[in-house]
């Protein structure tokens, strides 16, 4: 896919997105993130993407199997594309914001597949190894069975957090195994994962608690699934998130190293703004979780056709009033 030419870039002025003056704080943002009645709401809309919504596990290469859940759109009615959604860490197809977010995709038009990562949305029995981010060919290997059950086109591939940095890394390394997407758009995305470690450990002591929690259920869900397979007795509890990281990549993964396993998933600005297909990125100067200063020296040139930095929106959160209605979700049907 040629690359978009500097005249052509977009940038939304960071004004356009206003929350309720009773909403903008960071943490009231990125709890509602996960935890506001858009669910609900969609369903009192009357949204047909649940409804229509079924499993499939993907064969993904190299025996991996991830699984997720297609939402074509009604017989007889033309698509105007598929829309692949990528959650964040401890997320899944099911999270309030990603399912927000396919409500709205497939309400405008478009098939949605909520692609769940390894581990994640009760799927800890289909793959013996753990999860870790960077688990990048699978992806691209669930990407390339995605496109072989739902034939519209354009491919874009909207991400969350860390499924942020999944879909921006499908933008980098898509195009050269057949997966081109017309646009790869990261929302609070975490390209600086090691500065979003230290962010977690020296934040609120709420998120950081919240992030340990999860990943001790997760533990011990992998283990139940594969039983004398696993033993986290010396991981448990989790007191902070880098340490315990460092911990779980000396055992379970090929990286040894913390430093070596965060260089694997890193993104720079220099990457995403010469990346082979068209990428964009949406974060907010607030984010509790990833530190602004990670997009030092990000434009909207090259391959990055949008670069919106708002001043509000904590992290996954740009709730813009008491509706809970979702500003990133307007700004993304404007991007595709």
């Amino acid at each position: 896919m040629p690359v978009a030419p500097e005249s052509r870039a977009r940038v939304l002025p960071a004004a356009d997105f206003r929350p309720n003056p009773l909403l903008a704080h960071p943490r009231i943002q990125t709890i509602l993130a996960s935890k506001s009645p858009r669910r609900w709401l969609w369903r009192m809309r009357g949204s047909r993407m649940a409804a229509l919504a079924r499993l499939h596990e993907l064969d993904c290469g190299d025996g991996v199997r991830l699984c997720g859940w297609h939402s074509p759109q009604p017989i007889g009615t033309e698509a105007r594309g598929l829309a692949v959604l990528i959650h964040g860490w401890e997320g899944s197809h099911d999270s309030n914001y990603l399912y927000s977010m396919a409500c709205r995709l497939h309400a405008a038009g478009w098939n949605v597949f909520r692609l769940n990562l390894r581990d994640h949305g009760d799927s800890y029995h289909l793959n013996r190894e753990m999860f870790h981010s960077a688990r990048i060919a699978e992806v691209l290997g669930a990407l390339q069975a995605i496109l072989t059950l739902d034939a519209a086109r354009p491919l874009v591939v909207v991400g969350f957090s860390l499924g942020g940095n999944f879909a921006l890394r499908v933008g980098l390394y898509g195009p050269a195994v057949g997966v081109v997407p017309k646009l790869s758009i990261g929302i609070s995305p975490a390209i600086d994962p090691g500065a979003t470690l230290r962010a977690i450990d020296n934040g609120p002591a709420l998120f950081r608690r919240y992030f340990a929690e999860n990943w001790e259920r997760a533990m011990l869900a992998k283990a139940d699934a594969w039983p004398g397979h696993y033993d986290f007795s010396m991981h448990l509890p989790i007191n902070s998130i880098e340490k315990s990281t460092a911990q779980f990549v000396a055992e379970f993964t090929e990286f040894g190293e913390l430093r070596h396993y965060l260089a694997a998933y890193t993104l720079t600005p220099d990457m995403l703004m010469k990346a082979p297909s068209q990428v964009a990125v949406i974060t907010s100067k607030d984010d509790p979780v990833i530190p602004i200063a990670g997009f030092d020296g990000l434009r909207a040139v090259g391959s990055c056709v949008a670069y919106d930095v708002t001043e509000y929106g904590g992290h996954c959160g740009f709730i813009e009033n008491f509706a809970m209605e979702t500003w990133t979700e307007k700004r993304v049907l404007e991007l595709i």
